[in-house]
């Protein structure tokens, strides 16, 4: 009599607390690079409308750079689930490659965003609150901020694709790394 193969084993996934905080990250960066591009096309005058949108941004890139310290501790404590073995080593290894740069950036962007904001001259806010003023306009900081900020907002952009284009790439494969992350994942791997 045939038996069927046994069903493959479940591939070990994050825990609730890892989904969420990589999901709420993203789609907050999202809407940050979004905001960030769409509000450069803000006209200088008057100049209320324009400043709304640049607190706006700071204040989101605030808290997301709080959430990546967040997601970071919680990586740092929490071990991630091993790669099924049928994924090459030169994938895991370039998806650990991956991960340490993309946390790189998410911290370089906040960091480089609020220093310039810093030397900047003018007041930030984060949402309601005006933050303190701690140090004097210096626009060689700013200039060398802002070029940090924008340099590393293309290398976000850039390990985003490539993050998500290996993400499609092991959902079409089916080899269990895509279900490891996403959260509506049935428990048993397509076969």
């Amino acid at each position: 009599m045939f038996r069927p193969p046994n069903p493959p084993e479940t591939p070990p996934r994050y825990d609730l607390v890892a989904v969420v905080l990589h999901w709420s990250i993203a789609i907050a960066l999202f809407f940050q690079v979004a905001i960030g591009w769409l509000m450069q096309e803000v006209p200088k005058q008057p100049p209320g409308p324009r400043a709304a949108w640049f607190n706006l941004h700071k204040s989101i890139g605030l808290t997301l750079g709080a959430l990546v310290l967040v997601r970071l501790a919680w990586r740092l404590a929490h071990r991630p689930p091993p790669f099924p073995e049928r994924v090459p080593i030169w994938q895991a290894r370039g998806a650990v490659v991956l991960h340490r740069l993309l946390y790189v950036a998410m911290l370089a962007l906040p960091l480089s965003g609020l220093v310039g904001s810093i030397y900047s001259g003018r007041p930030i806010r984060y949402f309601a609150f005006a933050l303190p003023t701690v140090a004097a306009q210096d626009d060689g900081i700013k200039s060398l901020c802002s070029a940090i900020h924008e340099a590393a907002g293309w290398l976000l952009l850039a390990l985003v694709l490539a993050h998500a284009a290996a993400g499609i790439a092991h959902l079409v494969v089916h080899d269990g790394v895509f279900a490891r992350m996403w959260p509506w994942t049935s428990k048993t791997p397509p076969a």
